[in-house]
């Protein structure tokens, strides 16, 4: 039975300056956005609507914002409210970890819609651009989750070979939730996401397609997340996790539809 290592929280120190192992896999997230959007911007559908590395470099910019603001506000208002209504000094000790992927995506929308406007963009074409983009950052993120010894897996069959004790919560054996997640809600979702935008699709699909996957992966990987709290629906109890990504199967799944049906519809002209 594996064991978490506990590691120090802080990657290094220069003078006063902690840098911590969370905030560099943010930093991580963002090069790799950075990097990939270089190499999709050399796809031949891509190259013919006219992005620039500036454009890229400029949605960065806001995404960034986008990320740490609705993703701080995101585990505020969703998670764990309270606790941060009680402590508000906390709300901005983001180094300590705690960032809910589904503020932050509310963020990255927001701040791709102030983006859009701004420079006189399509916000579907621009989320399209951005989606495929966005799953490596998540598993960056998850892994600094799991240095962080957050996010701790329901309890585990003893005899699973990778079954891990987290001292810092009890002595039973844990899934390694934030691992799955990486793997899963990152790593496969980008495979996924990544092959199927590297040809044109509808206006809206890629993005639309992104929201469903995502969902669809987050919904299973809860199962083995000790869950932030549980709410009971018609008799099924999910966890909060779970009820938020609902909502972007649902809405994934449905623009998936009108992006195709429009672009039918389109070509019947």
């Amino acid at each position: 039975m594996l064991v978490h290592p506990l590691p120090d929280p802080v990657a290094f120190s220069i003078g006063p300056l902690a840098v911590h192992w969370y905030g560099l896999m943010y930093l991580l997230a963002f090069i790799l956005f950075s990097v990939l959007g270089r190499i999709r911007l050399k796809q031949p559908h891509i190259m013919q609507a006219g992005w620039t590395t500036k454009n890229l470099d400029d949605m960065l910019f806001y995404g960034v914002l986008g990320v740490i603001i609705g993703g701080r506000l995101g585990e505020v208002l969703f998670y764990n409210p309270s606790y941060f209504f009680s402590h508000p000094s906390q709300i901005f000790a983001v180094w300590h970890g705690g960032m809910s992927y589904h503020g932050g995506c509310l963020g990255v929308v927001i701040a791709a819609w102030l983006w859009c406007r701004k420079n006189h963009r399509n916000i579907l074409a621009t989320l399209d651009l951005i989606a495929p983009l966005i799953p490596l950052g998540y598993a960056a993120g998850r892994l600094g989750n799991f240095i962080n010894a957050e996010l701790p897996g329901r309890v585990a069959d003893p005899s699973l070979p990778w079954a891990m004790i987290w001292p810092n919560v009890d002595m039973l054996p844990r899934h390694p939730s934030p691992l799955y997640q990486a793997l899963v809600d990152g790593v496969l979702i980008f495979i996924l996401i990544w092959i199927y935008a590297r040809k044109e699709r509808p206006l809206g699909a890629v993005s639309a397609m992104y929201a469903f996957l995502y969902g669809a992966a987050r919904f299973l990987t809860e199962y083995f997340r000790t869950p932030d709290y549980e709410v009971s629906f018609a008799g099924i109890t999910i966890s909060a996790g779970q009820m938020l990504s609902v909502p972007m199967i649902l809405i994934g799944l449905f623009a998936l539809y009108l992006s195709y049906a429009y672009a039918a519809r389109k070509k019947g002209r």
